[in-house]
């Protein structure tokens, strides 16, 4: 038994398909070296016109296709019931973001790593709100890409305790290899306390709630520390040297800065930064949600 339901169906396609693969690899590559040995040229110094054989023709066809048809088979049967998730499966909302992963259970709690119950149906839908993701459970046998935008999902039953390794397999920018956390499996029992005793983001500054569901908090931390961008800690009221249009310029941190820098980002960047790193918040981020930002950026200090 595997991790997850699906561990089986798709070990058998890949075994079926890289048993193929071996087969042909060394079917040809010994047919290939008994023709060089046999047919070498100090044996047959004057070359001869092989004419047409049907049987021949027919054969190296038909078995190629019925292999190939054999290995959409099996594909086919794996990959099926991935796109088939139970109606009664327990949902969680997977946003993916640079350079985190976030899991939302019911009643706005939120986890960095994703708890699941042991033996009872999963149902991932994929959120990105910047740029294409991709959730991988390698131990699971699962991937699908997360896309801004696009209405995705995935789903399984776990079926072994443990963790798992989550790892993002579309690359996403400066901070890839970094977006990494953990599926764990607990009996159901566990999961209900735990999901119970999880906090809701419902008690936290609102400014902070739109910044984490925004991605923001990937490339500015919250504590000084330097990630991708300059930090929240401190931010607001602060001067920076920023460059415009090529040229250095001091501009104060203030209400009409951040809102330039949320809509757009690359007009005024702070020296010693990238240029193109960060993207609009423009028809994202919205214009009532900006004040929000800003008091909790004043509360940062």
């Amino acid at each position: 038994m595997g991790a997850s339901n699906f561990v089986e169906g798709v070990d058998l396609a890949f075994k079926v398909i890289f048993g193929i693969g071996i087969f042909f690899l060394v079917g040809i590559t010994t047919v290939m070296i008994f023709f060089v040995i046999r047919y070498r040229k100090s044996k047959h110094p004057k070359a001869e016109q092989i004419h047409d054989n049907n049987v021949l023709e027919v054969t190296w066809t038909l078995i190629p296709l019925i292999l190939a048809l054999l290995m959409f088979y099996y594909g086919y049967v794996a990959f099926s019931p991935m796109r088939n998730a139970p109606k009664d499966a327990y949902e969680i909302t997977v946003i993916g973001k640079m350079w985190v992963w976030a899991f939302e259970y019911p009643g706005g709690k939120q986890s960095p790593d994703l708890v699941v119950p042991l033996n009872k149906p999963v149902k991932c839908n994929l959120v990105s709100y910047d740029v294409i993701h991709s959730l991988y459970i390698p131990a699971f046998r699962i991937k699908e890409d997360v896309v801004p935008g696009k209405n995705n999902f995935l789903w399984f039953i776990p079926e072994q305790l443990g963790e798992y390794d989550i790892l993002c397999s579309v690359y996403c920018g400066l901070r890839h290899s970094f977006m990494e956390a953990k599926v764990k499996v607990v009996p159901e029992a566990e999961f209900n306390t735990w999901l119970a005793a999880l906090p809701s983001n419902s008690g936290e500054p609102e400014g902070l709630t739109i910044l984490k569901r925004n991605a923001c908090t990937g490339c500015h931390s919250l504590d000084g520390s330097k990630i991708v961008s300059t930090s929240f800690k401190g931010l607001y009221g602060k001067e920076e040297k920023v460059i415009t249009n090529g040229t250095e310029r001091t501009v104060l941190v203030d209400d009409a800065y951040i809102k330039t820098s949320v809509y757009d980002p690359n007009k005024d960047v702070v020296v010693g930064y990238q240029k193109g790193i960060m993207k609009t918040y423009n028809g994202i981020i919205k214009e009532d949600e900006l004040p929000k930002i800003i008091d909790y950026l004043k509360s940062l200090k």
